[in-house]
């Protein structure tokens, strides 16, 4: 466990000009709230709001949303008041530990209804101020780190709404070793035996790995030495789960999945990262078709990289990726590297509002699904990251989730194309509306004038915001509930 004063030093050590006082005072009161409580480890309930609340300092958080670490227990699991929350510690860590706080779930009839209610609540307080998920992620992660001492159902259950939901929503917020790090967490209790399998594997082949590893980034380091271009290097190494979801894509055992060596060139400058890119591709031949820009087209979730791939002299595929300072940090932990602090004051990223705008516009959706279930369902829909790029006749793109149809692109294009559409012509065929897109399909609705949307229409469409919008309509005539 993490001790009071490790916590503090190490939050002095990003926020220098912080008054750590309320942090002080959030330890305590978390310590004393919970001092009759045990976890189910036998441990101190305290060790889970310090685990919580390190989480947070390692993104490093702003200082009420480690307070809110720290306290986000105290109302649902004590006698603890919100009057009195807000009281002792404020507004601000009162709404980010009520933003993160269960409904009592013997109000609804069922565990989906409790479970929906509870997200809808999480998220609705997350469009208002995403310091609550981030609180709330760091909470599931230790959650996740000590599942074994619960019972089996438990853990079963637990791990399938972590990889349905939280590592999704991780990811779409760009915080990739978190979203890593859950995957595998609950992939070692929903398939156990092949989690093994692939963990044991992976270990037998680490010594030829690091070898292998080793070797590129000697070349590497070799052709970088003369450049004066500052610059160090890492290796990453892929994820059991990653390696298991590629098994199962390629259908192929794990001793023929080939995957390249990994390695990232962090440096100080976009323009130096370009340089280095120009040096690794004179000194190794690139693979072709491997060569994507994320810094000039950064992806939704405000991830930032050049990617290349090269073959060593050895003929060992390495996988590249370069990127500054400020990037590897943004790619590590996602939308929490956007906090900035400055002499005590919290400030945001100028472009963190608008990169928040797709949770804002994606919750006034979400609340047209009366269903507990429609409600999970379209939530899962679209937080899955895999997603397909549709054209519009004049070039626009569109992104959508993968598997969505003519109808999710008709509502993504208007919401007036959407209501007159009769059908869709891809790639110049007539397709009907419930034809999966893929990336790269060129769309083209027709609509008629004086057309409406159907009640089949749920059936065939997968955005929040098509299904929405298709209820909505049908609602205001008296077709829907």
């Amino acid at each position: 466990m993490i001790e009071r004063k490790d916590l503090l030093a190490r939050f002095a050590a990003y926020s220098p000009h912080v008054d750590p006082l309320p942090l002080e005072l959030a330890w305590d009161f978390a310590e004393k709230a919970h001092s009759h409580q045990a976890r189910a480890s036998g441990d101190r309930y305290i060790t889970h709001c310090a685990a919580v609340a390190d989480s947070l300092v390692e993104w490093r958080m702003d200082l009420p949303s480690v307070c809110a670490g720290l306290l986000h227990d105290t109302i649902e699991d004590t006698p603890t008041t919100e009057a009195q929350l807000r009281a002792e510690f404020g507004e601000e860590i009162a709404m980010l530990v009520m933003g993160v706080t269960k409904i009592d779930a013997l109000k609804f009839e069922s565990r989906d209804d409790a479970q929906a209610e509870n997200w809808r609540k999480m998220l609705l307080a997350t469009a208002k101020d995403i310091r609550v998920i981030v609180v709330k992620l760091a909470d599931r992660l230790h959650n996740m780190k000590t599942l074994n001492f619960l019972a089996p159902e438990k853990q079963q259950r637990i791990a399938a709404e972590t990889m349905a939901l939280y590592s999704p929503l991780a990811h779409r917020l760009g915080m990739f070793k978190l979203k890593s790090e859950l995957e595998d967490l609950s992939f070692a209790y929903l398939h156990p035996a092949e989690h093994a399998d692939i963990k044991a594997k992976v270990g037998a082949r680490l010594t030829e790995s690091e070898k292998k590893l080793a070797q590129a980034r000697t070349e590497i380091e070799r052709v970088l030495a003369d450049s004066e271009i500052p610059c160090r290097i890492l290796s990453r190494t892929k994820t059991l789960w990653s390696i298991y979801k590629k098994m199962e894509r390629q259908k192929k055992p794990f001793e023929e999945i080939q995957d390249g060596l990994g390695v990232r060139l962090i440096t100080d400058t976009v323009a130096n990262c370009y340089a280095l890119l120009g040096i690794v591709h004179t000194h190794f031949k690139p693979v072709a078709g491997t060569f994507t820009d994320y810094i000039s087209t950064p992806k939704l979730n405000l991830y930032r990289s050049l990617h290349t791939t090269i073959v060593g002299s050895a003929g060992d595929v390495v996988e590249i990726q370069i990127r500054t300072e400020e990037m590897h940090r943004s790619s590590e932990y996602g939308i929490a590297a956007h906090w900035r602090y400055k002499t005590g004051e919290q400030a945001k990223d100028v472009h963190l509002e608008e990169k928040m705008n797709w949770l804002r516009q994606w919750m006034e959706w979400l609340q047209d699904l009366n269903s507990p279930r429609e409600f999970l369902d379209s939530l899962k829909t679209d937080l899955e990251f895999h997603q397909v790029f549709v054209f519009t006749p004049a070039g626009e793109v569109k992104v959508l989730p993968e598997g969505a149809t003519p109808l999710d692109f008709a509502y993504a294009v208007h919401t007036q194309v959407g209501e007159a559409c009769v059908g869709a012509v891809v790639n110049n065929k007539m397709v009907k509306l419930d034809h999966p897109l893929k990336s790269g399909d060129i769309c083209r609705i027709v609509t008629r004038k004086g057309s409406a949307p159907k009640k089949d229409w749920l059936n065939l469409a997968r955005t929040a915001r098509a299904r929405s919008k298709i209820r909505h309509w049908l609602r205001e005539r008296g077709l829907v509930e």
